[in-house]
């Protein structure tokens, strides 16, 4: 049953983060469905209510849940995660050239997506077990190095290399978060360079554009270059106050790709101009601080990991989404939080929130 005390101690105020993050995104996406040429993607938006609320549903029994008990369930948790990473591999659905979802009767799926929480949890429970005052060595890493290793390489292989780097840097933030020895990590950046360097000659050829294009969008305007520079000039013509709601003419002239998805944030640029940018990126900045407090208040290793693993996941994908739309990263489908439409990313980020919810509601309570 429901702890009366978990009531008293509900966090309101995350919960309240949570939902001006929402609220906002529902309204761009509006615009950016609703504008021009795209106008017949309007049951998008419908259908990003759907998932809202579904998500909402779901968070309900995440925060119910003691988060203690995820540490016994990880295993399991995890391998159904990979499981549905293989029944991609077989049974997904190709769209855009991708193999990423899986068709559910009426729902459609990203595990890739879903993913994240599995690894969030597995890796939590295995640092709370084995933290070391000193850190870890590069010996005792290799467990969670092939523990991150079957997601990422199931995820590369649909090809969807923008999720696989994203679980690598959440587990990575993790790892620094626990501590590694002086020495082994000198060698990890050394590795770490080493295979960005190699790994140049095994990524597809639109992948490589990509990086280039990141390097100078001008060498392809009308090509890989596209999406960036229309990005660059909606967010420069909104200015300080932005064009107004519905008024954004990269928007609604559909000069803008992908603007309910990966580019939404420069619909927003365009449309609220530095003001509302400036607004939106405070919010994030709470809902990060939020989360690190609730990390730093948890009562046990568990949840002060599992509360890390997740801002890991808020930030990253905020951060590097940003400076996507920005040219200041490469493209690479990095979803925005609460703000992209898709359903899986919205549902993901909702259950991160409730165990985020978990950790911090009991606190209070000693058990």
């Amino acid at each position: 049953m429901f702890d009366r005390r978990l009531a008293e101690n509900f966090d309101w105020g995350l919960l309240g983060i949570t939902v001006l993050l929402g609220g906002i995104g529902l309204t761009v996406l509006y615009s950016a469905v609703t504008a021009g040429e795209v106008s017949s993607q309007q049951p998008l938006y419908y259908k990003q209510m759907v998932w809202f609320g579904a998500g909402g549903v779901l968070m309900i029994p995440t925060f119910m849940i003691n988060y203690k008990d995820l540490e016994r369930w990880a295993p399991g948790i995890f391998l159904l995660c990979i499981l549905l990473l293989v029944g991609v591999l077989f049974f997904g659905k190709v769209m855009g050239g991708s193999r990423r979802w899986l068709v559910l009767g009426p729902l459609t799926i990203q595990p890739s997506e879903l993913v994240k929480i599995g690894t969030i949890i597995m890796m939590a429970r295995f640092y709370s077990r084995h933290a070391r005052r000193q850190g870890f060595t590069l010996r005792e890493l290799i467990r969670p190095a092939l523990l991150i290793g079957m997601p990422f390489a199931l995820i590369v292989q649909q090809p969807d290399l923008g999720t696989a780097l994203l679980i690598v840097l959440i587990a990575g933030s993790m790892t620094l978060f626990v501590g590694i020895e002086r020495r082994s990590l000198i060698y990890l950046m050394i590795a770490g360079l080493g295979t960005g360097l190699v790994g140049w000659f095994f990524l597809k050829g639109y992948q490589k554009q990509r990086i280039l294009t990141f390097l100078n969008p001008d060498r392809d305007p009308l090509g890989a270059g596209y999406h960036i520079i229309q990005s660059k000039i909606a967010i420069g013509s909104g200015m300080l106050a932005g064009k107004g709601y519905l008024k954004g003419t990269q928007n609604t002239l559909s000069f803008l790709p992908e603007q309910h998805t990966d580019f939404i944030l420069s619909v927003l640029a365009e449309e609220w101009g530095f003001l509302g940018s400036s607004l939106l990126l405070i919010l994030y900045m709470f809902l990060l601080v939020w989360a690190l407090n609730i990390a730093h208040k948890s009562r046990d290793t568990f949840g002060t990991i599992l509360s890390v693993g997740i801002t890991a996941m808020l930030f990253w994908e905020a951060f590097i989404n940003i400076g996507m739309v920005m040219g200041l990263m490469p493209v690479v489908g990095v979803p925005l939080p609460l703000i992209s439409y898709g359903g899986s990313s919205v549902v993901t980020t909702l259950i991160g929130i409730g165990l985020l919810m978990s950790v911090s509601m009991r606190r209070f309570i000693k058990e």
